[in-house]
């Protein structure tokens, strides 16, 4: 099977040097399989989200040196290659799971929800587990809810093991009905992330995910959607994420470390390519390279800390402040 891998960011702002660093390894892992990289926007948060962000994205990763085969500035096969407009298959998904009686509606307040997020054993990227509130309501009781307020729609999460094994680090990732009941369309009809982005990987024929390790916990939801829709998952990966020398996640507020602010500092694509490639261990010095260079040296990242995260020099970040 052909390898087919993906790059999927979120259009609220300006891609930074961890979003790169995202980029890059997917981008690398699929060339050096031979293999198809398509880049898609996932632009579902319609408040969030802007076409300016967007377009600006496709230029930063131009400007990195990478290339794609499918997305939406060049189409292809499982055009459109953006959220918003493939609204209809989510809803296609989601009533399959209703005819299963996979999903059901949650009335849930934000009081409620917020009682249950400040509980003990929340998720780290996901929030507290769902304890199942409106999963059992009868039929009537339903009834009543729903007719004074629009619902959510919850899926019915398995109580059962996922595990995978990550393709970049070979751990054996495990998870047991992990997290709860999960919310796959909200009360105000927005799909969530987790049916979304299935519902698109799968439809889009990826082989292979490859993405930051704080959607480590998305993976057993994910892998319990295929399920209950009957799709093959794809290979999952996740690489560590970039903090500053204080152990502070790097993040799109820090506008000094966009992509764009890069560019018009007079940062060279390779300088930024370099430290990255330094930084995950491909290279043992952060000297300027083009990303093909990198095809045949990618492989796992080497030096994360004992927290799965990786700090970024005052020497590394001297070479990338404009």
């Amino acid at each position: 099977m052909t390898t087919r891998g993906r790059f999927a960011p979120t259009p609220s702002g300006l891609l930074h040097i961890g979003n790169a660093f995202a980029a890059l390894a997917s981008w690398l892992q699929v060339r050096q399989a031979g293999g198809g990289f398509i880049v898609r926007m996932e632009d579902i948060d319609k408040a969030r989200s802007r076409a300016a962000f967007a377009d600006q994205m496709l230029v930063d990763l131009h400007w990195l040196g990478l290339d794609w085969d499918e997305g939406p500035d060049i189409g292809g096969a499982y055009a459109p290659y953006v959220q918003s407009l493939r609204e209809t298959l989510y809803e296609q998904a989601l009533e399959r799971l209703r005819a299963e009686q996979k999903v059901y509606p949650c009335f849930c307040s934000r009081s409620e929800l917020a009682a249950i997020s400040s509980a003990p054993h929340g998720l780290a990227a996901e929030g507290a587990a769902y304890p199942g509130l409106c999963r059992h309501l009868p039929a009537e009781e339903r009834r009543k809810r729903a007719s004074l307020k629009q619902p959510a729609e919850r899926f019915v999460m398995p109580d059962a093991d996922f595990s995978f094994p990550d393709k970049l680090t070979g751990k054996i990732c495990s998870f047991t009905g992990y997290g709860g009941d999960f919310i796959v369309k909200r009360a105000d009809g927005m799909y969530s992330y987790q049916l979304a982005v299935m519902v698109d990987d799968a439809a889009m024929g990826i082989t292979d995910v490859l993405r930051g390790a704080d959607l480590l916990d998305s993976t057993p939801r994910q892998l319990a959607l295929y399920e209950a829709l009957g799709f093959k998952p794809p290979a999952f990966a996740h690489i560590p994420l970039l903090a500053d020398a204080n152990g502070v996640r790097l993040s799109k507020r820090d506008k000094s470390l966009a992509l764009a602010s890069l560019q018009a500092g007079g940062v060279a694509a390779e300088t930024l390519i370099g430290a990255l490639a330094y930084l995950a261990g491909w290279i043992d010095r952060p000297e300027p390279v083009r990303a093909r260079e990198l095809i045949e040296a990618f492989g796992p990242v080497s030096i994360a800390d004992a927290n799965g995260w990786i700090k970024i020099s005052d020497r590394i970040m001297e070479l990338l402040r404009p």
